[in-house]
């Protein structure tokens, strides 16, 4: 297979893999509805509408911002993996571009699209393609899914700030989108190298 192959596939694999997941959840969740897989993975369906973590961005105007600059960013990352593709480097960094890609691109489908195609969510299951949708063009939320409170309880006394707080390990709630980025820039980490080789220079006569 080669490396451009290779790219496409994980894209649209991963893009496809995230949008089943995330309308599965939006049409068969109410907002805050959980089911307990594990005692340290929980399917929590939540909705973040600002960035990562659910940080809220300046209101309509921010979140419009924040569309707009993902869109730009993807135009960038494309740019930058057609130009890995025409380098010999590892599948993975061929991968761990095309994870960040398909991650950035399957949040902005959220984004754009779910605020008028799907209704609200709130003490209900939302309907796919609705008459009445919950938001209009480019101010969609992106949906989140996966919780992993690996441990609770109260931290130490002897912990700086946080100190016999109530405390969650892992408290964030993010989708496979989220999840793909992670591991593509674990994989950059790792080929660091590769991914980000350092011009020779060229010895002075």
């Amino acid at each position: 297979m080669s490396k451009k192959t290779l790219a496409i596939f994980t894209v649209l694999i991963a893009i496809i893999l995230d949008q089943v997941i995330k309308i599965y959840v939006k049409t068969n969740f109410s907002l805050n509805e959980s089911v307990t897989v594990f005692s340290w993975f929980q399917i929590h369906f939540t909705e973040n509408n600002g960035m990562a973590m659910g940080i809220e961005f300046g209101g309509k105007a921010g979140k419009l911002f924040l569309t707009l600059f993902r869109i730009v960013a993807v135009a960038g990352i494309v740019y930058w993996l057609v130009g890995t593709i025409k380098r010999k480097v590892p599948s993975a960094v061929v991968v761990g571009i095309a994870l960040i890609l398909a991650g950035a691109v399957g949040n902005i489908i959220d984004s754009v699209f779910y605020g008028v195609i799907f209704d609200d969510s709130y003490h209900k299951v939302a309907t796919l393609f609705a008459d009445q949708p919950y938001g209009t063009l480019f101010h969609g939320k992106v949906v989140d899914m996966f919780y992993f409170p690996i441990w609770q309880g109260v931290l130490p006394e002897w912990i700086p700030f946080k100190g016999g707080e109530q405390y969650t390990f892992f408290q964030y709630i993010f989708n496979p989108a989220d999840a793909y980025i992670t591991i593509g820039v674990a994989l950059l980490f790792i080929f660091s190298k590769q991914a980000f080789p350092k011009e020779e220079k060229k010895e002075i006569a």
